[in-house]
């Protein structure tokens, strides 16, 4: 993982719906003192449009999506602050993307879960325009990040938490902030 020698960088919670994208960017930000960006609030009103009647979106749909998150990330960097956004982030074309947006200074943690437990949590949220049904979808143009500059994995199985204190750990910055 690169050393960031004191400049702020941004962290990108990635991975498909339900996998806790939200909770635990928030909880980072929090341990970190940074600013959190629910990347689902940048969405397009045409692809929320498109994924609530369970339309799957393309890459043409997500590319002006992932150059917003770009753009947020890089505002925050030149502002000199840090950023946490929670983003998809589903193919390694987007996370290569989101690397260039802000020179490299970018971190991604990867939430990992079961077909069977992201169904549960997908089952049990209420309100979030994503249904169920694209889940199949999601996993099916998932590029693991296995091997990519600056990943962690963690997995899902434990309370947000200890999802985010592993995320921490394994980034290691969790020495030089404070337990969440």
């Amino acid at each position: 993982m690169p050393e960031t020698n004191g400049t702020p960088y941004a962290i990108i919670v990635m991975g498909v719906s339900g996998c806790g994208k939200s909770s635990i960017g928030l909880r980072i930000s929090e341990a970190l003192g940074m600013q959190f960006v629910e990347g689902d609030q940048l969405h397009p009103a045409s692809n929320v449009e498109k994924m609530s009647k369970g339309i799957p979106l393309t890459d043409d749909d997500r590319m002006p999506w992932l150059d917003l998150i770009g753009q947020t990330m890089k505002a925050s960097l030149d502002r000199g602050q840090g950023v946490v956004v929670s983003c998809s982030a589903l193919k390694r074309i987007y996370r290569d993307r989101l690397r260039k947006a802000v020179n490299g200074n970018l971190f991604f943690v990867y939430l990992s879960g079961s077909k069977e437990l992201l169904t549960k949590r997908m089952g049990e949220r209420k309100g979030h325009f994503m249904p169920p049904s694209l889940l199949e979808s999601q996993l099916a143009t998932l590029e693991v990040p296995t091997g990519e500059p600056g990943v962690v994995t963690v997995d899902i199985d434990d309370t947000i938490g200890g999802i985010a204190e592993t995320a921490l750990r394994d980034l290691n910055i969790l020495s030089r902030w404070p337990k969440i």
